[in-house]
């Protein structure tokens, strides 16, 4: 059972004034009356009324009546013992019961409050009677009257009360799911943002390095005999770093890439094949089959990626002397098809990606074509090359302005 007189908001602050005003009033009206009617006993009904006001005015400020039930409900026994005095020495003490409902029925407990409620109405009553030498249905109708009143007022006040704080609670926790889901989003953004530079990355600046690494590995092979061949890798290698560089501040802005700008992507993949064949010891062949049509910057992004990983693989790793590039355009998809004649691999037998080693290719690859709603295929047989093929799909369900290249 909670002890604990209910704490005052700002609207029953409000109320608490006016009932101390009204109990104020109402003893004042018990004594000017006295007076006013030169009553024999005028001195003690005011003495009394001061009395009970003194009293009630203790409850307010101690705050052990505010924190306890317990000593809110011995504070209202006293103001009751008072005001029981005054009612036996004045009938208007009878109007004193009203404010006396609203306080019992605010700081007891539901069934305790009715009944000091009743029990106030049924003395205030008597006393009137007894004042009167007489008994009366109306002199019950007032203390009754007010009595329903107050009970009716107070339990429906309690009632908003428990609606406000049902909906305060109600908004705490819709506050507080707003706040999760935000920060839910934003870790999704976060991931979805890191996933992107991972990719772009891999794709962009890890391959040009491994790019570098073997231009420079060819420089230094053939320093000693051929300083023209030197000269001519280091210069691929600047030109490769050069790239790289324009990659790099194009895709922490969010652009298209370089080698898509002021041409198709057609253009780009030929450009692509013919940068590989000049700076690598492997013939890069270029093919366009069906008819070209414009496509989504993801889609041209997300292929031109795909087309140069699978090239720096094949460059790395395949031990090649040739690949074919194929961009095919057909009614309900565009493909990229690249086709080595390495060394080939066993596709269940792939090593675990390794920050040291790499092997994040394939799935970069798997990741950017799942994003636009495409397939990714790969074909190999250790010793009889790879074929690997990007598929997007060109119909209407598909929305690539709302994927991420």
């Amino acid at each position: 059972m909670n002890t604990t007189a209910p704490s005052l908001t700002p609207t029953t602050r409000a109320l608490a004034w006016c009932l101390h005003v009204l109990v104020v009033a109402l003893l004042a009206l018990a004594a000017g009356r006295t007076v006013a009617d030169h009553s024999p006993h005028a001195g003690l009904i005011t003495a009394t009324a001061a009395a009970c006001a003194l009293v009630y005015a203790l409850g307010p400020v101690l705050p052990r009546v505010r924190r306890s039930r317990r000593a809110a409900a011995l504070w209202l026994a006293a103001v009751g013992a008072v005001w029981l005095v005054l009612l036996a020495l004045s009938a208007d003490g009878a109007w004193v019961a009203f404010p006396l409902y609203f306080l019992q029925l605010h700081l007891l407990s539901h069934r305790v409050g009715l009944a000091a409620v009743a029990a106030t109405a049924v003395v205030a009553i008597a006393g009137f009677a007894a004042h009167q030498d007489s008994f009366s249905t109306a002199m019950a109708v007032g203390p009754a009257l007010g009595a329903a009143v107050a009970v009716a007022v107070v339990w429906g006040y309690q009632a908003l009360y428990r609606e406000s704080e049902q909906r305060r609670r109600l908004i705490e926790e819709l506050t507080a799911t707003r706040a999760d889901l935000a920060t839910a989003q934003h870790a999704a953004g976060v991931l979805a943002e890191r996933e992107r530079l991972a990719r772009e990355i891999h794709d962009t600046l890890a391959q040009g390095l491994s790019s570098i690494q073997l231009l420079l590995r060819a420089a230094e092979r053939a320093l000693p005999n051929a300083p023209e061949n030197t000269a001519r890798y280091v210069d691929q290698a600047r030109q490769a770093a050069v790239d790289n560089l324009a990659e790099a501040r194009r895709f922490v802005a969010a652009l298209a890439p370089p080698a898509l700008v002021g041409t198709t992507l057609a253009g780009a993949l030929q450009r692509l094949c013919a940068t590989t064949s000049a700076r690598h010891r492997i013939t890069a062949r270029f093919h366009l089959t069906g008819d070209p049509r414009p496509l989504p910057t993801a889609y041209e992004v997300a292929l031109l990626r795909i087309a140069q990983s699978a090239l720096s693989n094949t460059v790395r790793h395949a031990g090649a002397a040739t690949a074919d590039v194929t961009l095919s355009y057909h009614g309900d998809h565009v493909a990229v098809d690249i086709v080595d004649d390495g060394r080939g691999f066993d596709p269940d037998q792939l090593p675990t990606p390794d920050p040291e080693a790499g092997g994040f290719g394939l799935t970069a690859m798997h990741a950017r074509v799942h994003a636009l709603g495409g397939a990714l295929t790969v074909q190999s047989t250790p010793g009889h090359g790879t074929a690997l093929a990007a598929r997007l799909p060109l119909d209407s369900d598909a929305d690539p302005a709302k994927a991420r290249p």
